[in-house]
């Protein structure tokens, strides 16, 4: 299997409250990321795939095709949005976590309806101290 991956970037804000925890509570699990008002990250955004080569192109995947996935169905919806006014987040709070469990599902469906590959990590750089990555090869 060879592994490929590519990196974005985006900017959103999302305020990290839940509607079942006290104020005290949302304070205490989410500190100062818990403000009403909300926060902005310029998120970077690692996606691999991993796969066999194709055997005419010797590749994995069409690097201009993820970049079209990604633009479509992650950068559109995502960029320049409060995140928690997005239906990927109707029923959870849309901590760095949530955001790349929510991109890995919505990116592997895509590719593995395209070709052999897989998306295999998906990883979201929050802050130049936290990143956060899901997927087979999360580490």
């Amino acid at each position: 299997m060879i592994l490929v991956t590519r990196r974005y970037r985006f900017p959103a804000a999302h305020v990290l409250r839940s509607g079942n925890l006290s104020d005290a509570d949302n304070a205490r699990v989410y500190g100062k990321c818990a403000n009403p008002a909300g926060h902005g990250h310029d998120y970077g955004l690692e996606v691999t795939l991993g796969g066999p080569l194709d055997a005419e192109t010797g590749v994995v995947f069409p690097i201009d095709r993820l970049d079209a996935l990604v633009g479509e169905r992650v950068l559109a919806r995502l960029s320049h949005r409060l995140l928690n006014d997005d239906p990927w987040f109707a029923d959870t709070v849309p901590t760095a976590e949530e955001i790349a469990l929510a991109i890995e599902r919505e990116l592997r469906e895509a590719v593995s309806a395209e070709s052999s590959a897989r998306v295999v990590r998906v990883r979201l750089l929050e802050t130049r101290r936290n990143f956060f990555a899901c997927g087979e090869m999360a580490g």
